[in-house]
């Protein structure tokens, strides 16, 4: 029982940093553009609604830039605080 625990326990760990998380307030266009919905031209929205308004001061606040922006795909992915965290996709090795 001890044993099935850990092992969940540490299943649940992995699983939760398996996500990626952007920092809406610090994220790069590229960064930014990692985030489901959010192409080239929100991306670059989103940096310049930061620069003439400030920091966002909460993750709804992303509506106030494109209301077309689905926040419910990307709510979990984005923070205010923080670095941005970016899952590296691994690749297959060239042959």
């Amino acid at each position: 029982m001890k044993k099935l625990l850990i092992t969940l326990v540490t299943t649940l760990a992995f699983i939760s940093t398996a996500h990626a998380v952007v920092n809406i307030n610090t994220a790069t266009q590229a960064e930014l553009q990692t985030l489901e919905g959010i192409d080239a031209a929100k991306a670059k929205a989103i940096i310049e609604y930061r620069a003439k308004a400030g920091a966002f001061r909460s993750t709804d606040d992303l509506e106030k830039v494109d209301d077309s922006i689905d926040m419910r795909n990307i709510r979990k992915e984005i923070s205010i605080t923080g670095a941005t965290l970016i899952k590296q996709e691994t690749k297959p090795a060239a042959k």
